[in-house]
């Protein structure tokens, strides 16, 4: 009996030091990390608490973004937020998965408060990537998420009525007349101009550079990347685009490889900024397959902001890189960038500012 009792000791003794074994090699190393764009504390702790808790990157991307788009994080994110050129809200958002290259996004949604999270549906549900316009409000209020509801606020109609009575600068327009101070816009060289439409024509072709239209509270994304215990990878991204945009406008928040990418493999990057500049060149894809080849995340963000500010010297925007084991960096051209990062070696959310 005594022998017995010895062995069942013996043998549960092994299993408890098996537990601990597992337990310190789930929290050792990186993991778990958050990384978001900008001081947004409030979201990287709802990802983080949920990331700690055990759950999945994606779930943790989920939460931190849906967290930023409740708070509204900077006029820019989620309902109320900036408005385009009519004086409506609309949502892009994109989730990707670093396990299985997986990518949900909506894009131009109205109606539906939930960005990030009608998003994910679209990565569950179909086998698309991107749903855009009121078919994506359509398919996000069939999937059960609440509305329809007006996307306006008292704030963003307000900032929209200034704006108008500024006869509608700045804006994105070029090379166009408008026949009133607001518009219609027609083709500058399709007209016969009076005098007066040419003193509006000159009007557009002084208005502000880049570099004004696009700025902290007037272009701006939360653009996160988690490694969650088991060391898997998620990104994800929420924004309201352009203030003032030309309506159906789409920037880089809802484009994969653009604001936001995550590869199991390498790493993941997140960005923000004029995403009309920035989607042109990928820069997140950039700097993951730049860590592909060897680059250390400061590197690799330095040479993905680099390649576009050689051929659009005066764009704005900016950039962060994780690689797999947790190691990051940000990089950024045209303003200072910061972005808030939260570890198990942190007490709370730190965060770290990058200079142009």
């Amino acid at each position: 009996m005594a022998t017995k009792n010895l062995f069942l000791s013996y043998t549960l003794l092994l299993a408890l030091l098996h537990l601990v074994v597992v337990h310190e090699a789930l929290n050792s190393g990186p993991y778990p990390l958050v990384v978001s764009t900008w001081p947004f504390l409030d979201a990287v702790r709802a990802a983080w608490r949920t990331v700690d808790s055990g759950f999945s990157a994606v779930d943790a991307v989920v939460e931190g973004c849906s967290a930023c788009e409740e708070l509204q994080c900077d006029g820019t994110v989620g309902p109320g937020g900036s408005p385009n050129e009519n004086g409506e809200t609309t949502i892009d958002a994109l989730v990707m998965d670093g396990v299985t290259m997986e990518v949900g996004a909506v894009a131009a949604m109205s109606y539906v408060k939930d960005g990030i999270r009608a998003a994910r549906l679209v990565m569950q549900h179909t086998k698309h990537t991107l749903l855009v316009g009121e078919q994506a409000s359509a398919f996000a209020l069939s999937m059960g998420l609440p509305g329809p509801t007006n996307l306006s606020s008292s704030e963003s109609l307000a900032k929209w009525s200034k704006w108008k009575e500024n006869r509608c600068q700045p804006n994105f327009r070029q090379n166009v007349v408008p026949i009133n101070s607001c518009g219609p816009y027609h083709p500058r060289d399709s007209l016969d101009l009076t005098k007066e439409a040419c003193s509006r024509a000159k009007l557009l072709e002084t208005s502000e550079s880049r570099s004004s239209l696009v700025g902290l509270h007037n272009h701006d994304t939360i653009a996160m990347a988690v490694i969650d215990r088991m060391g898997h990878l998620a990104v994800g991204t929420s924004t309201n685009g352009a203030t003032y945009k030309i309506p159906g406008r789409v920037g880089d928040g809802p484009i994969a490889g653009s604001s936001a990418y995550a590869d199991d493999e390498i790493g993941a990057c997140g960005a923000t900024g004029d995403g009309d500049i920035m989607m042109r060149f990928l820069p997140c894809y950039q700097v993951v397959e730049s860590m592909r080849l060897g680059m250390e995340p400061k590197l690799a963000a330095k040479d993905a902001i680099s390649r576009i500010a050689k051929k659009f010297p005066d764009f704005v925007g900016a950039v962060f890189a994780i690689n797999k084991n947790g190691k990051h960096a940000g990089a950024c051209h045209g303003w200072t960038f910061q972005y808030s990062v939260r570890s198990q070696e942190m007490d709370d959310v730190e965060v770290f500012t990058v200079l142009p």
